[in-house]
């Protein structure tokens, strides 16, 4: 009888049931499905079933995941088809039926384990029939599951958009990159998933937090091993072309293919944007965030020590912390039961040391809050997260003779700019208030004084004074620097020296440019100004000189930042004075000409153009367009060369395949500078239909 009950197809209607699953960008032919949440299939008998009533009363619907599934891990399921489905676990519920058709409704738990899954239909608990096979995520519709994200704009932003920004550059100029997350690609799923087999608690792929947690340390130890194929001819070319990548994916490919090589600790953002598409395909809310500046490497110490010589130049040598110039992490949204009340919403995906135990061992998932309340307790991780928004930076001088002088720093605190971009919008957001209260407030020094309660006494420890808050016979200096400086260009620096006291002084000013990486290493000298003067009884001197790549020794690395530093030292003085600024390297503006709206399957032109505002021409000039619903794939063109004072200005047409808001990114490469890079957003909507 069960051999006669058999089943000629099984329709899982993967179309229709993606489109209500919000899935259908990863497939329209693979059913992908989101728990908590009821689908309907199609089941063709090859017989008339009402000849069979007996061995229908026995007939249940097997779904399983994982290599041994079993009951007691979660990984299989056997349920009944009844008349009415029990919607807080597997359940199934015939909803029509003709002589050899039944359409199914069955519903996933909502806290079922996510992954791929077999579907089977068992007859009298012995014979068992494959229907097909299904993937299933996370559900930020459900409220039910700890990844519920109530707003629809943020669940279109943080689970369903593509098309992201990281910020780069300085707090006081930050520069927007376009990124792909490309979470929807054809294989980033499975690909996904196979970087999670890894972990064999297949039982806790139910716990966002797990999973998150698991993912963060595996593409961690990724990108520590093979990543991208860069050239090895030189340390700022690889940069240079480690930078190039504009989107998630290829990264993603090639860390999983094995091949390639480790990504350097100063292009270490990339990590982050990939772990962001990673979460965001499983179905978990996630955003890159950028903290302008933070202190990294600190082990929880709140002040970081860094040292520079006589003249002003950096001296890394023994430095345990580093204040980066900015800093990218990943927050993830979902509920925390593992924790006491009060920390769900936004956590933070944190790589540490690998020295735990297991596959949790180097990542923690910290909530945004814990750290805005230092609350070391929850986790080691956030006294790093901590001090990594909180800390204050202590200069050193390392003088001819080996010993180091404390100077009187007026550099900044960290933590200043904490920035993501703004939900269905191409503008920067700023979240510093998520992770610390407003400076100078009763409630930011209440949770200061908390956390330097709990934490050792750093400067018992080592045998040092602390500074002293005023010395004996005070000379202050301030630095004033653009934002920004033109490459190839010109900008103006202002010192300001005031001697408060009754005493002439004399004093020796260095100021002086160096190129360093974002991660705040060392790259190169570029130029430096010394001058000895006399300071009159309280008397307030301007200094402003000229920074010009003309007068730089050479030019600064690709991707690099320019640090400029003034220390004024006197024979009287207790402590040099010392201040510093990093200042971006503008570049020339890339004009992207297109219309708001353009029509699927329909020529659209865009124009492109940049005016060469160098002292040199620009030679060797490389377009690239790219725009995934826009363009097949990358075009690439090469222009020649622009003198200076000409512009470059070319059109490009293509015509649009995929509906909604689409972007278009153009890239610009000479023998000058590379990785200019541009956007412009086009809505596409269907063709209208004559009558």
């Amino acid at each position: 009888m069960g051999q006669a009950l058999g089943i000629k197809s099984c329709d899982l209607k993967a179309a229709e049931n993606n489109e209500e699953h919000h899935t259908k960008a990863l497939s329209f032919r693979h059913l992908v499905l989101r728990r908590g949440q009821s689908f309907t299939i199609t089941l063709n008998f090859r017989a008339p079933v009402h000849k069979f009533l007996s061995a229908l009363k026995k007939v249940a619907l097997v779904a399983q995941t994982g290599e041994q599934p079993s009951k007691a891990n979660k990984t299989q399921a056997i349920f009944p088809i009844s008349s009415l489905g029990d919607r807080k676990g597997w359940s199934a519920a015939v909803e029509e039926r003709s002589a050899q058709n039944w359409t199914i409704s069955v519903t996933t738990p909502v806290d079922a384990v996510i992954g791929h899954y077999s579907l089977l239909l068992q007859v009298l608990g012995r014979k068992q029939y494959p229907l097909g096979q299904f993937t299933l995520l996370f559900n930020p519709w459900n409220r039910d599951d700890a990844v519920f994200l109530q707003n629809e704009a943020q669940r279109s932003e943080y689970l369903l958009n593509q098309n992201g920004f990281i910020y780069l550059g300085t707090a006081d100029c930050i520069q927007e990159e376009p990124w792909d997350f490309g979470q929807f690609e054809s294989d980033v799923m499975d690909f996904s998933l196979d970087l999670l087999s890894v972990d064999k608690h297949v039982e806790k792929w139910s716990q966002p937090a797990h999973v998150a947690c698991v993912m963060g340390t595996l593409l961690h130890a990724l990108r520590k091993k093979s990543v991208l194929p860069i050239s090895q001819t030189h340390d700022a070319q690889e940069g240079t072309l480690l930078y190039k990548r504009r989107g998630s994916v290829p990264i993603l490919r090639q860390w999983l293919t094995g091949q390639g090589r480790p990504v350097d600790e100063s292009q270490a953002w990339v990590f982050t944007a990939v772990a962001c598409t990673v979460l965001r395909c499983l179905g978990i809310p996630a955003r890159v965030v950028t903290t302008f500046p933070s202190a990294q490497g600190t082990r929880g110490s709140l002040l970081v020590d860094e040292y520079y010589n006589e003249e002003g130049l950096q001296n890394g040598e023994g430095q345990m912390g580093r204040i980066w110039i900015f800093q990218t992490s990943v927050e993830c949204w979902m509920n925390r039961p593992d924790l006491s009340q009060g920390y769900d919403g936004w956590q933070i995906l944190h790589p540490r040391a690998p020295n735990g135990v297991g596959a949790l061992g180097s990542c923690s998932l910290v909530p945004v809050r814990a750290v805005k309340e230092g609350e070391l307790q929850l986790d080691p991780a956030v006294l790093d997260l901590f001090a990594a928004v909180n800390a204050r930076c202590v200069v050193w001088k390392s003088c001819e003779d080996g010993t180091l002088e404390l100077t009187q720093s007026s550099k900044k605190n960290v933590g200043g700019s904490i920035s993501t971009k703004v939900v269905g919008s191409d503008r920067c957001e700023d979240v510093t208030q998520n992770y610390k209260y407003p400076e100078g407030s009763p409630e930011e020094k209440a949770v200061l004084e908390r956390v330097q309660k709990e934490r050792r006494k750093r400067w018992k420890d080592k045998g040092m004074r602390p500074p002293s808050p005023e010395p004996a016979d005070p000379l202050y200096l301030f630095l004033d620097t653009p934002s920004s400086l033109p490459l190839r260009g010109n900008g103006q620096v202002l010192v300001t020296l005031i001697n408060p006291t009754d005493q002439e002084k004399e004093v020796h000013l260095v100021i002086r440019a160096q190129a360093v990486y974002y991660n705040g290493i060392f790259a190169t000298d570029l130029w430096r100004q010394k001058q000895s003067f006399r300071l009159r009884t309280n008397q307030v001197l301007k200094i402003s000189t000229n920074l010009s790549f003309s007068n730089f020794e050479q030019d600064p690395p690709q991707n690099s930042f320019i640090r400029v530093t003034a220390m004024a030292t006197h024979s009287h003085a207790s402590l040099s004075c010392f201040a510093q600024e990093d200042v971006a390297i503008g570049r020339p503006n890339l004009i992207i000409k297109m219309p708001e709206k353009a029509e699927q399957y329909q020529p659209l032109t865009v124009t492109v153009s940049m005016k060469n505002s160098l002292d040199c021409p620009m030679q060797n000039c490389i377009i690239s367009i790219l725009g995934r619903g826009l363009i097949h794939r990358e075009k690439r063109y090469r222009l020649g060369s622009v003198w200076p004072g000409s512009s470059l200005c070319t059109q490009f047409q293509f015509t649009p395949t995929h509906l909604g808001l689409q972007r278009l990114t153009v890239e610009v490469d000479c023998d000058v500078f590379q990785n200019l890079t541009g956007y412009g957003s086009v809505l596409v909507v269907a063709p209208q239909v004559s009558v």
